[in-house]
């Protein structure tokens, strides 16, 4: 709240106190601020106190005022600077900022709104029989199916993986963001994914803050398969790996062991840190989640100094990583500088 409280007195200071607002929009813009600041924890109180159809118009105002907030901060930032160096007048650079900000959120809630893009990427595995040449896996990954985003959302996602018509699905984590007994109908479209090799699931670490073990039993009863530290076979083509995401429990060793050592490996990792411990263990690839790419720029320059990829593809030694930027968003309902993408990854055997 201190931060909050900081950083939203900083906004006033630049877009109220420095540009001499006549007295009722000094209140009005006041107020707004005022109101702003407290947004971010009152959407977190809102989520545990209310019932999910009654919080949620309550939660997308609070999480948007709270993506307005960002960009409020990062207007402020860049007047200040503007007026410093360039001895702009300090009204005209509050408008222009408070206009930007705004321009930007609405932006950011037009292209969450039009829903996620279907991003293809190639790679090449060695070791693939050339009979898997051109296999093709359907990622989806951060959907959190929760407060804001629910069944109608799940039912678009379905019929975009579906036309795509897969040789695989995988779901990488954070697929909920709330209770089995709040979600269970908003899930349910999730029965209709078809894929010729099935669907198969790993936990993110959302999962962990709603009962794990009661959402992979719930997962398994629409028909996915959920791997927890395990592994199958698929086709006789590759091994298909897939490991909690806890620290306490994840255990690549125990999910490869008994590998066919002439087949490549996947490996369903939420975290993309997880890629040092599979580099060690020889996986080939990698899919993961969670960074978003960052959801709001410039966030996402800032994960890069804690993360070892944000988003698409990379290679780390003799393995493949792929971070996909997630199919829904978590917090504020925008994206700016990312997009929700479900990944269409076509697996070469040269």
């Amino acid at each position: 709240m201190a931060i909050l409280g900081a950083a939203h007195y900083y906004v006033w200071l630049r877009f109220v106190a420095a540009s001499h607002l006549p007295t009722p929009w000094h209140a009005i813009a006041t107020a707004a601020i005022i109101l702003l600041a407290p947004s971010l924890p009152v959407a977190t109180m809102l989520l545990r106190r209310l019932p999910r159809a009654r919080a949620k118009p309550f939660v997308w105002l609070a999480y948007t005022g709270f993506g307005l907030s960002v960009y409020l901060l990062l207007a402020a930032g860049a007047t200040h600077l503007l007026c410093a160096v360039a001895g702009t007048d300090p009204r005209a650079a509050a408008l222009a900022g408070v206009i930007g900000a705004a321009v930007t959120v609405i932006y950011g809630l037009v292209h969450v709104a039009n829903g996620p893009i279907v991003r293809g990427v190639r790679i090449v595995l060695p070791g693939l029989p050339e009979a898997a040449d051109g296999y093709t896996i359907v990622q989806l990954t951060d959907v959190h199916i929760g407060p804001i985003l629910g069944d109608r959302f799940a039912t678009d996602v379905v019929a975009k993986v579906n036309a795509l018509a897969p040789d695989l699905i995988v779901i990488t984590g954070d697929l909920v963001d709330g209770s089995l007994r709040e979600l269970r109908r908003h899930i349910e479209p999730l029965r209709a994914l078809e894929a010729r090799d099935g669907v198969y699931a790993v936990t993110g670490n959302h999962e962990y803050y709603w009962d794990a073990s009661a959402w992979l039993e719930h997962l398994r009863s629409l028909g996915m398969h959920t791997l927890r530290n395990q592994r199958v076979t698929i086709r006789d083509a590759f091994e298909l790996a897939g490991v909690d995401d806890s620290p306490a429990s994840e255990d690549i060793p125990g999910a490869l062991a008994g590998r066919n050592p002439a087949l490549p490996v996947v490996l369903l990792a939420h975290h993309p840190r997880t890629i040092a411990r599979a580099v060690a263990a020889g996986v080939d690839l990698q899919l993961s989640g969670h960074t978003h790419g960052g959801q709001l720029l410039p966030f996402g320059w800032l994960s890069r100094l804690f993360e070892p990829h944000i988003a698409g593809l990379a290679r780390f030694g003799s393995t493949w990583l792929y971070v996909s930027e997630g199919t829904g968003f978590w917090g504020p309902p925008m994206r700016i500088g990312t997009s929700s993408e479900i990944a269409l990854i076509t697996l070469a055997a040269r």
